[in-house]
């Protein structure tokens, strides 16, 4: 079964948190907690949309990311990468590995919603 979102992210106060935010806006997800395990379930799961943290264990974001972009049955997946604030090196390198947006942490809910929901092609929430 497909899910809406794939979150990898190892912080578990903010995973909490984006599983929280992100049910309740309707979809349905799917969590791990390291890179290598990102992995295997974006190709079990074919999630719509990847939430993906950099600094994760095993296998970094980065890592996990230009997999993703070099498989040909995974290319398109949308990816929303999470980082620090102020990391802007992981901006850069984040864009030139092909991820779709890019939200800094601390975030504010709505600003992960809106830009899961854009990675959907659906229309922005009205407030």
């Amino acid at each position: 079964m497909a899910v809406d979102v794939l979150i990898a992210e190892d912080e578990p106060s903010i995973l909490k948190s984006l599983d929280f935010i992100l049910r309740r806006a309707g979809w349905s997800i799917e969590a791990v907690t390291d890179g290598e395990a990102a992995l295997n379930a974006v190709r079990r799961s074919q999630p719509k949309v990847l939430v993906l943290d950099v600094m994760l264990p095993k296998r970094s974001g980065f890592d996990v990311l230009k997999h993703i972009r070099a498989d040909a049955a995974l290319r398109e997946l949308p990816v929303l990468i999470l980082t620090a604030k102020g990391q802007a090196q992981d901006r850069r390198t984040a864009e030139e590995l092909g991820a779709d947006r890019f939200v800094t942490k601390p975030y504010a809910n709505a600003e992960v919603v809106g830009a899961v929901r854009e990675l959907m092609g659906l229309a922005p929430a009205v407030e």
